[in-house]
């Protein structure tokens, strides 16, 4: 899969993580999945359509997504994933991947994004409609989130 593509889904990750929770992160190793995989706790699912067609995902485990919900919401304590936890992780999705589809649009690639779906849960099987799949680490203080991107070339 090209670099370029890639890069825009990490730029708008690492700043809009930085910018609406206050959560700074470093890029991990970046490594490749075929076929399924297992998800993490937490996951938003966002399609891709238009010149790139896919998904993108955002894994982490429960006790980030309450770190980010409560950063999202001014400190306010999170102590289960509620209804407006849940709203506050998903618009994180709807953020990142807007940005994203706006990098993209400044290089002359031209996507839609479809409203973010949050799914919660112990043992999640991921299948994406790419043959590959390529997760980037986002690494933390507070921990890792996996930036799964899986475009079909």
């Amino acid at each position: 899969m090209n670099v370029e593509l890639i890069n825009p889904f990490i730029k708008a990750s690492k700043d809009i993580l930085h910018q609406m929770a206050n959560i700074p992160c470093e890029m991990g190793k970046v490594f490749t999945r075929e076929g399924s995989f297992d998800g993490s706790d937490v996951m938003i699912f966002i399609g891709l359509t238009g010149q790139l067609k896919g998904q993108a995902i955002l894994g982490m485990n429960e006790d980030m997504a309450r770190k980010i919900a409560s950063n999202m919401m001014g400190g306010m304590p999170v102590n289960n994933l509620d209804d407006i936890a849940k709203s506050a992780i998903s618009e994180l999705g709807n953020m990142i991947l807007g940005n994203a589809a706006t990098l993209l649009y400044n290089k002359g690639i031209t996507i839609d994004i479809t409203p973010p779906t949050l799914l919660i849960g112990e043992k999640l099987s991921v299948s994406t409609s790419s043959k590959e799949t390529i997760t980037v680490p986002l690494n933390t203080d507070c921990g890792i989130i996996e930036l799964d991107i899986a475009i079909k070339e």
